[in-house]
């Protein structure tokens, strides 16, 4: 690819890049980071280090996989850890029923006409804000939207890279951003809660203690995300030459109108049928018990309702359009969305092994109360306190992935620390939501890193790790500081952060 004249930026993360991609492949980099896992265990079990989970009150001790029990874990639990691993299903699921929307040639003509009528000016933001948006039900931004991206701004002649890099940092870097409450606000909420009525034994934290926050956080990533991808990142990727060539760009035809006609009636009935279970009060998508939307069928299957829209939607076009003649078409293209997962598979392999056996070590939760008490020992003042905290938060989710696991061991810890000094448990929720989120992008631990490694390969074979924290890493710390700022201004003009949340505890100051 042909990049612009070399910047200071440029420069560092060119660096970066280079470092990173001189690693060996992916898969390999994560089979010898199990193999190192391992090492580490028995090493780190030599000197017996315990510590107390701040939740539990158990004792967390080194589990040796260089031991007769390691092995039987690593061999009995091979298969499970790939198997289990959550986004694989989700993924190949999903792009069963992308593939018959992508192989009837909806997702082409859809394409054609986002890029003819969006204003060229407004398509990153369009991109960004649609990532953050998608981050209710994230599987379905990483599976869907980040590809698509790419599609769209190698479509409209810029680099698809750029796209993919804009969509990414939307749905991961914006994870704490958003409209809607998702299926972590009241999981996270529930952890605030328990955490919280350490000091006070009737408080209660709701799901939506933090949605204002969220909301204000939504306009500002869009923002900031925008500014990074067209200043930063796209001019130093420069002209893309690489092997894939871009969509045709050129008037939707008589055929494909009566596709998107036959796909809005399909579209029209798949969401008569959604809202059938949501609406009513006890809805057949809804909880049978509760009927709650947030802990619902509908929110746990909706990589399944993605997989049935998208063949639905998929096949109506199909049939409109007159390119799907048969059901082996239908099966043709679910197929060819199955053929480029090969090496994205094989990443899997060994990126589950890694996570799985990097959680059965007890090595995260280990450096995570380590981290946590360091912090809570260093006599910061309240402001300094909780921005270290924001980073601390960002620096174990560089090596603990789940967002729920890691508040688990540092809310009961921090929640009440700040409660002492005068702030609510929703703010130390958001603050911690803060962390988690800026470092997702340029994570390895994250769920779906090895996925976007395999989506950046398809247009740059070179590609690899580099590539991925190098291209992410200025929106990682444009968002850090932005949000720090955000958290500031929060903290100097008393803002509500949600539904009957404040920053402070009332009869408590906030220093």
């Amino acid at each position: 690819m042909n990049k612009t004249k070399s910047s200071w930026v440029d420069t560092f993360l060119s660096y970066i890049e280079r470092a990173g991609n001189a690693l060996p492949h992916p898969a390999t980099l994560f089979a010898g980071f199990a193999g190192f896992v391992i090492l580490l265990s028995w090493v780190l079990s030599l000197f017996d280090p315990t510590v107390i989970h701040p939740g539990t009150g158990e004792e967390i001790q080194v589990v040796n996989l260089v031991s007769a029990e390691g092995l039987h874990f690593i061999l009995t639990k091979m298969i499970v850890n790939f198997t289990d691993f959550a986004p694989l299903g989700t993924v190949l699921v999903s792009l069963l029923g992308i593939g018959i929307a992508e192989g009837s040639g909806l997702i082409g003509a859809v394409l054609r006409l986002i890029v003819l009528k969006s204003p060229p000016k407004l398509l990153t933001g369009v991109i960004v804000f649609a990532g953050v948006l998608s981050n209710t039900a994230s599987e379905v931004g990483y599976v869907l939207l980040v590809p698509l991206a790419a599609i769209i701004f190698l479509a409209a002649g810029r680099h698809p890279l750029a796209g993919l890099a804009a969509a990414f940092a939307g749905v991961s870097g914006g994870y704490s951003a958003n409209l809607l409450l998702g299926t972590i606000d009241p999981l996270l909420a529930g952890l605030s809660q328990e955490a919280a009525q350490i000091i006070i034994p009737d408080y209660e934290v709701n799901p939506a203690c933090n949605i204002y926050f969220m909301i204000v956080s939504t306009f500002l990533i869009t923002i900031l995300g925008t500014y990074v991808s067209e200043k930063i990142v796209e001019p130093r990727l420069g002209t893309y030459n690489g092997p894939e060539e871009p969509e045709e760009i050129k008037p939707v035809s008589a055929e494909e109108k009566r596709g998107l006609l036959f796909a809005v009636v399909a579209t029209i009935g798949f969401t008569a049928f959604l809202l059938g279970g949501l609406i009513p009060e006890y809805g057949y998508l809804r909880n049978p018990e509760t009927g709650d939307i947030l802990k619902s069928p509908f929110m746990s299957g909706i990589v399944a309702l993605l997989f049935l829209g998208s063949g639905i939607v998929g096949i109506a076009y199909g049939v409109g359009a007159k390119t799907l003649k048969n059901d082996s078409d239908v099966m043709k293209g679910m197929s060819k969305s199955m053929e480029t997962l090969g090496s994205y598979i094989v990443l899997v392999f060994f990126a589950a092994q890694f996570v799985a056996y990097f959680n059965e070590t007890n090595i995260g939760l280990l450096f995570a109360v380590q981290g946590a008490e360091l912090l809570k020992a260093s006599g910061l003042g309240p402001i300094p306190l909780m921005i270290a905290f924001v980073g601390v938060s960002a620096i174990i989710n560089l090596v603990m992935g789940s967002a729920s696991a890691k508040w688990a061991i540092m809310a009961p810890v921090f929640i009440p620390m700040f409660m002492l000094l005068g702030y609510s448990p929703e703010f130390t929720q958001v603050a911690y939501r803060v962390g988690d989120s800026v470092t997702n992008i340029i994570s390895p631990m994250m769920s779906y890193f090895a996925l976007i490694v395999a989506f950046i390969q398809r247009y740059d074979p070179k590609a690899g790790i580099g590539t991925v924290i190098s291209t992410m890493l200025p929106y990682s710390i444009v968002f850090l500081i932005g949000w720090l700022i955000m958290l500031t201004i929060y903290i100097i003009f008393d803002l509500p952060l949600g539904l009957g949340a404040g920053m402070f505890l009332e009869g408590m100051t906030g220093g």
